[in-house]
């Protein structure tokens, strides 16, 4: 008998789907809310092993992702990485760029100290 995973034996046919470049198995990857509740130390614990995140459903329908915080970090920097590519692209397109002497002035006048004004003698 296969070990059961999240309600499925291990070794039977499951559906996949491509998620970027790992598999989505509909067989381990989306659990029933009613199964959450009834493992969900189990579960949580073992969020840092699993390769994807987990798809709970409520009355047959998704309701909610759990992901470890590792995946959600790391699904975070890629979303805000890709976004900085985008806009740096959309000021490419639009002509909103500077050379490499004129970056470099801007940022030595933004990261050095001004020199203290002295108090004029009067």
């Amino acid at each position: 008998m296969g070990k059961s995973v999240y309600g499925s034996k291990a070794g039977e046919r499951r559906a996949a789907y491509q998620v970027g470049s790992r598999e989505f198995q509909t067989a381990e990857d989306i659990i029933p809310i009613a199964e959450l509740k009834a493992n969900m130390s189990e579960i949580v614990r073992g969020l840092d092993e699993r390769p994807r995140p987990l798809v709970v459903t409520l009355n047959g329908k998704p309701a909610a992702v759990v992901m470890s915080p590792r995946e959600y970090d790391l699904l975070s920097y890629r979303s805000r990485f890709i976004n900085a590519v985008s806009e740096g692209l959309a000021d490419a397109e639009a002509g909103r760029t500077v050379d490499g002497e004129q970056a470099i002035s801007q940022l030595m006048r933004e990261i050095l100290p001004r020199k203290p004004r002295r108090a004029r003698a009067r």
